[in-house]
């Protein structure tokens, strides 16, 4: 693996908590797909200790002291050890191992399942409205996130983000008489006498 990653990207948590979250799970989901690469490993072992006290202090500060006891040849081999090589790894990687108890199950294909599932009552639900420039709020607001989710996304269409559903959805779930939600490509959704109007 070539990717490499900036020193800030391996900095102990600062200030912006989100973003340093973010950057510890990518280091992490970088070290369990491949053993670092030098240029990683030199910014591990250079990488600054944690703040006292905080709560990956020691993890963080054992993670920098193993970078630069250990060669790369050891930790590569380290690496093979705990999450790959022949026979059972010590860590597995994969969540069906952890969600059912099983390496072999198959606990994603039945999520995948479940979401076609809800996918297609949500095509029927939009397929029993007649009028499609408008949805009825009360039909909707007794139905699951889930599914009420997915009939506001097919009824829009178009390329619309988490963030705009969820500004759609609380014209249902949190009305307060807040005004249109403006949605990309020109369109807003409002909520007018008791139905949501494109």
């Amino acid at each position: 693996m070539t990717h490499t990653v900036s020193p800030a990207a391996i900095a102990p948590a600062g200030p912006d908590e989100d973003a340093a979250r973010a950057d510890i799970y990518g280091l992490l989901a970088h070290l369990f797909y491949a053993p670092p690469a030098p240029g990683l490993l030199a910014q591990l072992r250079d990488a600054p200790a944690a703040a006292p006290g905080s709560m990956l202090e020691a993890s963080w500060n054992a993670l920098s002291a193993c970078a630069r006891d250990l060669g790369a040849p050891a930790v590569q081999a380290e690496h093979e050890a705990l999450f790959g090589g022949v026979g059972k790894p010590e860590i597995y990687l994969f969540g069906s191992h952890y969600l059912a108890g099983f390496l072999n199950e198959k606990p994603l294909v039945r999520l995948r399942d479940d979401l076609a599932a809800l996918d297609d009552q949500a095509r029927a639900l939009l397929a029993d409205v007649p009028d499609r420039s408008s949805l009825d709020v009360a039909s909707l607001t007794g139905l699951p996130a889930a599914l009420r989710t997915r009939v506001l996304r097919g009824w829009l269409g178009g390329t619309l983000t988490a963030e705009h559903i969820g500004s759609v959805d609380a014209l249902i779930t949190r009305w307060h008489g807040q005004g249109p939600i403006d949605l990309p490509g020109g369109r807003s959704v409002a909520r007018v006498s008791g139905k949501l109007v494109v």
